[in-house]
């Protein structure tokens, strides 16, 4: 009888397309893939390292798992991912519950991994992380089948000094636009209509493979499949985004019009300490650049409060500044202070507390800012992207090309009924703080 095998994923969407590979290769081998961990008897957790919470959210899935093996029929808990990248020693000498562990850089090699933790031999495969995905290699998609990421790169060079990326993940390593444009061929045939191309530096693609940015030509090429409606674009490093990709940006219909750009800061002695890209004054003058070519795009950012040092002048001038640009949509984050970083080792590191206020205070900002800018929208047409039906309130419910999925809105559609995976137009009647809700154009 095969072995029954759940794939738990933490973390970020680069985590969710290697699961996605692995359970591939799972169900390649011939074990059976179920949903629930307490039906399987191996279960994989593909762990977070990022930030304190993250760890200690994977820490805490791997404990909570591990009951199963008294309370159901697990036989053996392998981890996977970030986690066992950065802390492969630590987690196998201090949990003794797990019975193999596998990297960022070894995943394709989870069938050996199950079979020799289920041998009793407690693997562990954790190597440098060289290794890149490519599009032969069997992916079984755990999204709603109208929607799918791909991973055009790998890693990160940038060497931010918060951000430990590198650590666990590697060099900076881009796929092919060959493989690329191929996978993604694959997935239109499976049903898929939007793809999400993500890297943890997506606007860098290609310089390490050809000579010069390749981001724009790459996002033409994928725009030509057949079957594929949106193209959606995150992880774009301010420092490289270039005036051909504006250009692309604005005059390629099936690119959606939202640039996801981390940010992180606004003031210039902190942007200078995270060893980001650029000043302020190259801010302003890039998103100035880009709402004046694309009018209507949506722009995502991500802050970071609470770094070392960060003066109460300095968080007063990041909160001016997210009132004054008016982002679409904002994220923001506390300081983690990561081990092996260098900002670790920054003097005047701040207290939590101090921190945690500073997040909340940004996000009171944003919030207003996002109700005044979701009132632009109502009376326009949008098209929007069906993706469940909600049956207690009769409406479907979908987005428009200007909210990712996951991480945000929604645009509720009343007066027609619709199919799941269709892309119809909306009349906007209503506006929320982060949704929509409208009427279907016939």
């Amino acid at each position: 009888m095969p072995e029954k095998v759940s794939v738990v994923t933490l973390g970020c969407e680069k985590n969710l397309v290697d699961s996605e590979i692995m359970s591939g290769l799972i169900h390649q081998r011939g074990y059976t893939l179920v949903e629930k961990p307490e039906d399987a008897t191996v279960v994989i957790v593909n762990t977070c390292g990022f930030i304190d919470a993250a760890k200690e959210e994977s820490v805490g899935t791997i404990l909570n798992l591990a009951e199963l093996k008294e309370t159901a029929r697990l036989k053996a808990l392998i981890v996977s991912g970030c986690l066992t990248q950065r802390y492969k020693q630590e987690l196998m000498e201090e949990m003794p519950e797990i019975d193999g562990i596998v990297g960022t850089g070894d995943f394709h090699k989870i069938n050996d991994i199950i079979d020799e933790a289920l041998r009793g031999r407690k693997p562990v495969y954790v190597g440098n992380p060289v290794f890149t995905y490519e599009e032969n290699m069997p992916r079984l998609l755990s999204t709603p089948r109208h929607t799918a990421y791909v991973k055009i790169a790998e890693g990160c060079d940038n060497a931010c000094t918060f951000c430990s990326i590198p650590i666990m993940r590697g060099k900076f390593r881009s796929r092919s636009v060959e493989s690329i444009v191929a996978e993604v061929a694959s997935l239109a045939a499976q049903g898929v209509k939007e793809v999400s191309l993500i890297a943890q530096d997506s606007t860098n693609y290609g310089t390490d493979l050809y000579e010069g940015f390749k981001l724009p030509e790459l996002l033409n090429r994928v725009s030509e499949v057949e079957g594929i409606e949106w193209v959606r674009l995150h992880y774009a490093y301010p420092g490289f985004f270039t005036d051909e990709l504006i250009e692309t940006i604005a005059s390629n219909p099936k690119i959606c019009k939202y640039i996801d750009m981390p940010l992180q800061h606004s003031e210039d002695a902190i942007l200078k300490r995270m060893r980001r890209p650029g000043r302020q004054r190259d801010v302003r003058e890039l998103v100035s650049k880009i709402r004046a070519r694309i009018p209507d795009v949506a722009l995502r950012t991500s802050m970071i409060v609470g770094f070392p040092g960060e003066t109460e002048e300095d968080f007063a001038k990041l909160c001016d500044f997210v009132r004054e640009m008016k982002f679409d949509r904002l994220g923001v984050f506390t300081y983690s202070q990561e081990e092996d970083t260098p900002a670790s080792r920054l003097p005047d590191q701040l207290p939590e507390e101090i921190k945690e206020t500073r997040a909340n205070l940004l996000m009171e900002i944003q919030r207003q800012v996002a109700q005044e800018n979701s009132a632009k929208y109502v009376g326009k047409v949008l098209e929007v992207l069906v993706e469940r039906y909600d049956g207690r309130s009769d409406v479907y419910v979908g987005r428009s090309q200007f909210d990712a999925p996951e991480i945000d809105g929604e645009v509720y559609i009343t007066g027609c009924r619709s199919e799941i995976g269709e892309i119809r137009r909306v009349r906007i009647t209503h506006a929320y703080e982060y949704d929509l809700s409208g009427e279907g154009i016939a």
